[in-house]
């Protein structure tokens, strides 16, 4: 919204983005993302926009009430559900679960993204990730469970004392009484999971959801038969996994040799 009340500003000065751009000391490709919404202004960005297409105060009001949300458009709705969820069914094979990331990993992990994240923006997406964490303590409690490859145990991201406190970690929340934690052995013979990692969402209102994740994008799916497909998929693969009780004892023997 902010980005089309900046777009109707200026086309009402009769300025074009590059003109705009020059005027607030910005490039055209800074004000262009800010119309998008693909980027929140930045610095004095706002209070020069303002003066120089006369708005009266119109964007620096709009502004106050920016909120900026570092997840993808695409992906705040799942997040809205998941924050009020019945409960949350996990299975992840290259990570950590980003519900189970402690600060320093979630950090690595951003840091490896392609193309490179600035500092700020890796930041952002750390604190975003951790706030997602309040789901464990809340009350009612939702059921959760997770399901992890163990490569991803193994797998050193930031260097074994970064992994060793990921690992500790993860035992302190499979501890809840509503948090069950699984790992997929690497000696399986057998998988259910291969086509990669997936979410199962209840809803507050009892729908289900799935969010499935790939290398140029995602997708969610809210109808049948795609929904039956995933539970069926995942309830093959705690079926598969080792017990709560086996994989906290496998966690425990990893963090042990790091």
């Amino acid at each position: 919204m902010f980005g089309a009340m900046l777009r109707f500003y200026r086309e009402q000065a009769g300025l074009t983005q590059e003109a705009l751009g020059r005027r607030i000391e910005f490039s055209k490709s800074q004000v262009a993302m800010v119309e998008r919404g693909d980027r929140p202004p930045k610095g004095q960005f706002v209070p020069k926009a303002d003066e120089v297409l006369d708005a009266r105060g119109a964007l620096l009001a709009a502004a106050a009430e920016l909120h900026v949300s570092r997840m993808p458009y695409w992906f705040a709705e799942f997040a809205e559900e998941e924050a009020t969820c019945l409960a949350l069914h996990s299975y992840q094979n290259h990570v950590m679960p980003g519900q189970l990331q402690t600060e320093a990993y979630a950090r690595v992990v951003f840091g490896c993204h392609c193309p490179p994240m600035g500092d700020e923006e890796i930041e952002a997406q750390v604190a975003t990730r951790l706030a997602r964490q309040k789901l464990f303590h809340r009350r009612p409690a939702a059921i959760i469970s997770f399901i992890v490859e163990q490569s991803a145990l193994c797998r050193p991201l930031g260097g074994p004392a970064v992994l060793k406190e990921q690992l500790h970690h993860m035992l302190d929340i499979g501890q809840l009484r509503n948090v069950e934690i699984q790992v997929m052995p690497s000696s399986r013979r057998t998988h259910a999971g291969l086509d990669g990692p997936m979410v199962l969402l209840d809803t507050a209102e009892r729908r289900q959801l799935a969010y499935v994740e790939g290398q140029n994008g995602s997708f969610f799916i809210s109808e049948q038969p795609g929904l039956g497909d995933m539970s069926a998929r995942y309830g093959i693969l705690r079926a598969q996994a080792l017990s709560p009780e086996d994989s906290a004892q496998l966690i425990e023997q990893v963090a042990k040799e790091l």
